[in-house]
């Protein structure tokens, strides 16, 4: 049976604590590895933020498992891949360590450039509302509108769905290559790929879980591409 070093995360000192999220991400390990035929050789717990450029600096038990997997020549397992970093360049820098990651959410066939765009999915969804915001904010400003005006509500309103439609299209293209790769394993239907997007733990552009009409809304963006 082949080995794997275990990581798990939490972001706060009370999570870690309370031991809250924790045994979550023992549970879908253990699972994992059972159905893979994988044994858990060693575990790593950090309770530490995964933000910040000098992140990695900041968690020595990251930085532990890589040295244990790279010895043993055996991956590092998460639960998810938030427990590793939403960050595209913390990710990035991961992939050159010479050490193999597998999340367990997204099953033991996600390749390394598949894990940079579930990452880039999840840089993404943490920036959409505050850049729609503050796209919006500066809108208004440059055309004018005094914020707050009940009079420019209407000019207001329509330049916030002016952004809204940009971010969707550039939302939808990234997540794209994901449907190309569903469509190619054989799902076509609209339940099947949002089910086949749901379990690989992609999220909507607006952190949900994916449905049948929000697979139809993103085909019909991007129908043209597919």
């Amino acid at each position: 049976m082949n080995s794997a070093v275990a990581y798990y995360r939490v972001s706060t000192q009370r999570q870690g604590r309370s031991g809250l999220g924790l045994e979550a991400q023992r549970t879908a390990i253990a699972r994992f590895a059972e159905a893979e035929g994988l044994t858990i050789a060693h575990e790593f717990t950090e309770v530490e933020t995964g933000k910040g450029a000098d992140a990695l600096d900041r968690r020595p038990q990251l930085a532990a498992a890589l040295a244990t997997a790279r010895q043993a020549k055996c991956p590092v397992v998460v639960a998810k891949l938030d427990r590793l970093s939403r960050d595209v360049a913390f990710i990035s820098g991961l992939m050159v360590q010479r050490v193999a990651f597998i999340v367990a959410e997204l099953g033991s066939d996600a390749d390394p450039f598949m894990l940079h765009l579930y990452a880039a999915l999840a840089e993404k969804e943490r920036r959409l509302i505050s850049e729609r915001t503050r796209a919006a904010l500066a809108s208004r400003k440059q055309s004018g509108t005094r914020l707050g005006n009940p009079r420019n509500t209407a000019d207001a309103a329509a330049k916030g769905r002016e952004v809204s439609i940009r971010e969707a299209q550039r939302f939808a293209e990234t997540v794209l290559p994901i449907v190309h790769a569903i469509q190619h394993s054989g799902v076509t239907s609209l339940r099947g790929i949002a089910t086949a997007l749901n379990n690989r733990g992609v999220r909507t552009a607006r952190g949900g879980r994916w449905q049948v009409s929000n697979v139809r809304n993103l085909i019909s963006r991007i129908g043209d591409q597919l």
